[in-house]
Formats: C-alpha cells, sequence, structure tokens
C-alpha cells in the first residue's frame, strides 16, 4: 500500500514480491538459480501486473479522488497495448521456463489454452465496468490452473 502514495508502479512492486518465492524455491530444492528459473520470474512478475492492473480499474476515480497511483492511471491511454504486452511476456516467460525444463507437449497445450484465456482478458476487458473489471481479475485463477495442470 505504501508504493502507492509515491509510484505508479505498485503492481510491479507487487509482481516483484508475489514472484520472488519462485526464485526461493527453485533454489531450495536445487541449491542455486539457474536459467530455467528466470524466465518463469519475470513470467510471473508480468502476469501480476497484468491481472492486478485490471483490478486496479475497479478503484480508479476513488484513486484518483484521493491522490493514490497506480498502473491503471498510468497506463489508462493505451490500456490494450500494455496490458497485451503484459499478456505476452507472461506467456513467453512461462512458455520459456517449461521449455528449458524439457517438459513434454501437454504442457504446451496448456499453454496454448492459458494464452488464449489471456487473450480473451485483453480483448474483452471494459475498463469502465467494474463488475468486468473484477469478473477478468477473478478470472486469473482459471489461467493459474490451467498453467499448474
Amino acid at each position: 500500500p505504501y508504493v502507492k502514495r509515491i509510484s505508479y508502479w505498485p503492481q510491479f512492486v507487487l509482481g516483484l514480491t508475489f514472484n520472488w518465492g519462485a526464485l526461493l524455491g527453485y533454489a531450495a530444492v536445487h541449491g542455486s538459480l539457474s536459467s530455467i528459473v528466470v524466465p518463469l520470474y519475470l513470467g510471473g512478475v508480468s502476469w501480476t501486473l497484468l491481472y492486478d492492473t485490471i483490478y486496479a480499474f475497479q478503484d480508479i476515480k476513488d484513486d484518483l479522488s484521493v491522490g493514490i497511483k497506480s498502473t491503471a492511471i498510468r497506463l489508462q491511454h493505451n490500456i490494450s497495448g500494455w496490458l497485451t504486452g503484459f499478456g505476452i511476456t507472461t506467456w513467453v516467460g512461462i512458455s520459456t521456463s517449461g521449455f528449458l525444463s524439457g517438459l513434454s507437449w501437454p504442457f504446451y497445450v496448456g499453454m496454448v489454452i492459458g494464452g488464449g484465456h489471456l487473450l480473451w482478458q485483453v480483448i474483452y476487458l471494459d475498463i469502465h465496468n467494474s463488475k468486468d473489471c473484477a469478473k477478468k481479475f477473478r478470472s486469473n485463477k482459471i489461467f493459474g490452473g490451467i498453467v499448474f495442470l
């Protein structure tokens, strides 16, 4: 919450924090970091930017009225482009990590389906409808489930 007072990028800080566990978990299991986990971490940070920016649009009017910052405020004039970029970075990061890990074809089928889900969010998001923003935000559990399986 503090970052919202000083930066338009609190979702980025949240992404760095939330996804730190990927780096720690990998290092705990393998004893060090490798090139396998870095794209996973970056993909996770980008995914957090995507879903939490969508979430931030629910509160954008209140945030503006009290002077709180967010990526939704900063990026609102080209939000489709930014969310597309976050989605692509998410997909490429997770896919690259899977490739470097030697995962087989079911992983890639899941990533195609997951990529379609991210694309659906970006294409059909109505940033002026808080209920739609909440729906798209909550739908990220589906993306997470697809990638997990």
